[in-house]
């Protein structure tokens, strides 16, 4: 029988996609927000798609707030984005 792929669903764009392709942002009951790549930290959790639009938008329309009911510092947006860098190859240098 063929393993069971776990699939989360992307708090910015509403698709379900493998938990593998999307990053875990955690707010702890302190209150704080950090990056969870294990996923396994405590909290509330929300999951999101590692692409810099993505990223960004959740940033614009501040999806990640919304969902984890806490105020998101840039720096998380920051870590966000180069860690969608890494996964996609993307680079800013011309």
């Amino acid at each position: 029988m063929p393993k069971k792929i776990p699939m989360r669903k992307c708090v910015v764009t509403g698709e379900m996609k493998p938990k593998k392709e999307l990053i875990r942002i955690v707010r702890s009951k302190e209150g704080d927000v950090s990056i969870d790549p294990t996923g396994k930290k405590a909290g509330r959790g929300a999951y999101i798609t590692l692409s810099k639009e993505c990223i960004l938008l959740a940033k614009k329309k501040n999806t990640l707030a919304h969902h984890l009911k806490a105020t998101i510092d840039d720096a998380i947006y920051e870590q966000l984005l180069q860690l969608a860098e890494k996964e996609n190859g993307e680079t800013n240098e011309s």
